[in-house]
């Protein structure tokens, strides 16, 4: 398979996305794919990309997200990430979570965004973080309230993971 470069795909994000937090969203969520697609010995490159561009139509098609982005963004990149990148979306795509990557996308996307969050509250950041911290934050629905916590929930159902065991995964990819 042949998967466009790093560098090529931050050209490619930074064409669509302006928005300093939301490029921060998407580079967390590349590193933790990325730290996943290790760990489960699949392939790195393309764990991160999918990371990393899952929301690159988000910013200038909010309406049309992901769909815009697979259709027309995606040419050079493989089929089992245009199929990740919709599937973690299924409210808009009715495209299910199917493979690893799928589910991984899944799982890291919304649960990435509520940690930001958290540790945005924090004087050292994730430096400091404890899993229980993040829990109650998923508990306390005012917080973060656009993050959904159904599809966190969902997520540690789709990669076969407890809450501690997904979050605290992440913690520790994230302090790095």
């Amino acid at each position: 398979m042949n998967l466009p470069s790093r560098a090529s795909s931050e050209t490619l994000l930074k064409t669509y996305i302006k928005n300093e937090a939301l490029l921060h969203h998407c580079y967390m969520v590349a590193q933790a794919m990325e730290a996943y697609g290790k760990a489960l010995n699949q392939d790195v490159e393309l764990w991160y990309a999918t990371g990393l561009l899952h929301d690159v139509d988000w910013e200038q098609f909010p309406d049309e997200h992901p769909m815009k982005a697979v259709a027309e963004f995606f040419e050079e990149y493989p089929e089992e990430m245009k199929q990740a990148i919709l599937a973690h979306a299924p409210g808009r795509t009715n495209v299910q979570a199917e493979s690893l990557l799928d589910r991984y996308l899944f799982a890291c996307d919304e649960l990435s965004g509520l940690m930001n969050a958290v540790s945005l509250m924090r004087p050292n950041g994730f430096a400091d973080m404890q899993t229980k911290s993040v829990k109650k934050k998923i508990k306390d629905k005012s917080f973060a309230a656009n993050v959904s916590r159904e599809d966190i929930q969902q997520g540690f159902l789709l990669i076969n993971k407890t809450p501690d065991e997904h979050i605290e995964f992440l913690i520790n990819v994230f302090r790095s």
